[in-house]
């Protein structure tokens, strides 16, 4: 699996980017990607990796980005939300919309919903600075959209 190379705790497959896979000829595949973000700067390693690996696998590989419908977290499968919460980064609520920017989140380390948005904006286009008030510790959220 090709891990996420911004959060490599997660694949792509988890992640929810893949939307299809298929094989196009003998030796020929074709993998549709949808970017979290129309501008994230991922997506080229992604598609460099995606070919890399089929390449290794003995396919020739042709990546499709596709914007429609537009990524949403509510993609991340339940295991990579957990593998989020262990790796220290809080998971997106499900269904969540944007009545929830800013609101306390329960924090991956001691699980208290005590906490305060440090900012909008993490070390990715991705995620929210957090700290929890309890163990005062800081963490990511990984934001809804």
């Amino acid at each position: 699996m090709i891990p996420d190379p911004e959060i490599p705790v997660i694949n792509i497959v988890e992640l929810g980017i893949v939307r299809e896979a298929k094989i196009t000829g003998e030796n020929s595949c074709e993998v549709t990607i949808t970017p979290t973000y129309s501008a994230c700067p991922a997506m080229f390693t992604i598609e460099e990796d995606i070919i890399k690996i089929m390449k290794e696998n003995g396919l020739e590989a042709k990546v499709v980005t596709k914007m429609f419908p537009i990524w949403t977290t509510d993609w991340l499968t339940d295991e990579a939300r957990e593998k989020l919460r262990v790796y220290g980064i809080t998971p997106p609520e499900k269904g969540a919309d944007e009545h929830h920017i800013g609101k306390p989140k329960k924090c991956p380390r001691c699980g208290s919903m005590n906490s305060k948005q440090i900012s909008r904006f993490g070390s990715t286009l991705c995620k929210a600075s957090y700290q929890c008030l309890d163990c005062l510790e800081p963490f990511d959220y990984f934001k809804c959209h």
